[in-house]
């Protein structure tokens, strides 16, 4: 193991964030004995000028994920559930579709349940909107309707996490308090599970994006739950890793399960487990999560085989955390990292043959080269590629294929003749380009509502159609590309965060999707 090396690029990404003088965060490798090396640098609070350091909290965001999954082990072991039970057989009341989906498909995104946040974003409820636990158990409990068939694909979700903390709480268990007696007291982790982001967390560090006139706070107003609601320090999260590697209590007999590839029904191995993923890490077996919200970007990763890992914690929202987890950890094993994917697919919009499914190529065009720095810690240059609104860096895959990082967004695409082919969410998709005379039919114009959730907007055509949402001051219009005559794309910026959905033409009813909800139907009512 190259600890000194590791650790120079992992200080040389902490340098940089000091120099900057702008927000930053901790790098810290570490074994089964101890923290072998800690980089930090940038402010954790730009207001007071506070320096970030490994006992510097931060919102963990999605890295809180596992922490469910390991209880719901345990509580598997006690024989008080299944992960192969329904979700209905926990909690009653909810809709006929998510309840039928088993336990461990809620956790291993494989579910098809539609994520919160992101259908209230499609129906112009911003995510930075005080919405509380109960308000947001009712909507997402009540939406009867899958992504996709349970157990097909995989599509990141949050939604089971939060319904499976609600079924904690229905049969009388507080998710925070078993979390603190059962991991956090015998460890002695400061972790702690906030309501929302108006409950005080000490030393937390203010989550930062950039704009055109300089950083800014993060917001994000629903309540986080399960899916990504803990708090805490690098030092903390490192002490769990390590009781993880070790086995130790109260963490004993967790890692493998957690981080074991799970099957689809057609019996594909997904490299996402149960809030744990793979990484790839060429010749190892890397194992972590990342975090994302408002500001903050991390991700960790463990090699079991070494007994070591990798906490990358950040307060700003242009740090590429999953990209510098595995520059350290290819530094640390001497793995040779995939190349970006510059030269293999074509730039520009593409659109499936059925269906709202598109995809967009940036950076990277055949016969190109990457060119000028990357942002710091940031990903590769060479090619980013969106699907449904979804965007993931793309690296050179075996034989010439174009593969990304992610285990929740897996692809593997080639041009082949005038298309992109290859599978997204290990189903197999091709797309065309869009004609650059694409127009939409004259059957958009018009009033659209969805009487489920009360919510409507206008489209109007013309030189430039566009669609309104929204009420008072909350109300926009966002402009409509057209892919064919049927399909359009909107775009909306509720920085730092941009939705790109897909809407869908089918006579009298039109269907706006994005990657983690595609269960939205309007009806023209003028």
């Amino acid at each position: 193991m190259r600890w000194r090396k590791a650790a120079e690029i992992a200080a040389g990404i902490a340098c940089e964030w000091t120099g900057e003088g702008g927000p930053g965060g901790a790098i810290l490798l570490f074994d089964t004995a101890g923290i072998r090396a800690e980089a930090c640098g940038g402010l954790a609070s730009l207001e007071l000028g506070l320096p970030f350091t490994a006992a510097t909290a931060v919102r963990y965001a999605s890295i809180s994920k596992h922490f469910m999954a390991a209880l719901l082990l345990r509580l598997q072991d006690e024989g008080r559930l299944s992960l192969d039970d329904p979700l209905g057989r926990h909690l009653p009341g909810l809709a006929s579709a998510p309840a039928a989906v088993p336990i461990a498909r809620a956790l291993d995104m494989t579910g098809g349940l539609p994520d919160a946040m992101e259908t209230l974003w499609l129906l112009g409820v911003p995510w930075t909107a005080s919405i509380g636990r109960a308000a947001l158990h009712r909507f997402v409990g009540g939406i009867d309707a899958l992504n996709f068939p349970s157990g097909t694909e995989i599509s990141y979700s949050n939604t089971g996490y939060r319904l499976l903390e609600a079924a904690l709480q229905h049969a009388g268990h507080d998710y925070a308090t078993l979390l603190r007696e059962r991991f956090f007291r015998p460890l002695g982790l400061t972790m702690t599970l906030p309501e929302d982001e108006t409950e005080p967390v000490p030393a937390l560090a203010a989550g930062y994006h950039r704009t055109a006139s300089g950083w800014r706070r993060g917001r994000y107003g629903l309540h986080i739950s399960a899916s990504g609601g803990l708090a805490g320090t690098a030092h903390d999260l490192v002490a769990w890793l390590q009781a993880l590697l070790t086995g130790a209590a109260p963490a004993a007999d967790l890692l493998a399960p957690l981080g074991a590839r799970r099957r689809l029904l057609d019996g594909t191995l997904s490299d996402y487990g149960l809030g744990l993923a793979r990484s790839p890490l060429p010749g190892e077996i890397a194992v972590g999560h990342g975090g994302s919200l408002p500001g903050y970007k991390h991700h960790f990763l463990l090699l079991p085989a070494h007994g070591a890992g990798v906490v990358v914690l950040t307060n700003r929202e242009d740090a590429d955390a999953h990209g510098i987890a595995l520059a350290v950890a290819a530094a640390l094993t001497g793995a040779e990292l995939a190349e970006p994917a510059a030269g293999l697919l074509p730039q520009g919009l593409f659109v499936a043959e059925h269906g709202p499914f598109w995809i967009e190529q940036q950076g990277g065009a055949p016969g190109s080269a990457p060119t000028g720095p990357a942002p710091i810690g940031g990903p590769p240059t060479g090619g980013t590629l969106t699907f449904l609104g979804a965007s993931e860096t793309l690296l050179r895959g075996p034989d010439g294929t174009a593969v990304s990082r992610s285990a929740h967004l897996p692809m593997a695409l080639r041009f082949a003749g005038n298309a992109i082919e290859g599978p997204i969410g290990h189903v197999a998709r091709r797309f065309r380009a869009v004609a650059p005379d694409a127009a939409l039919a004259s059957g958009w114009a018009g009033v659209w509502e969805n009487e489920d959730y009360a919510a409507r907007f206008d489209i109007a055509l013309g030189a430039a159609p566009a669609l309104t949402v929204g009420t008072g001051p909350l109300r926009v219009a966002l402009p409509l590309t057209a892919l064919d005559a049927r399909r359009a794309l909107t775009d909306r910026i509720d920085r730092p965060w941009r939705q790109r959905a897909c809407l869908m033409l089918e006579g009298d009813t039109l269907r706006v999707v994005s990657n983690r909800s595609r269960v939205l139907v309007f009806r023209r009512t003028a």
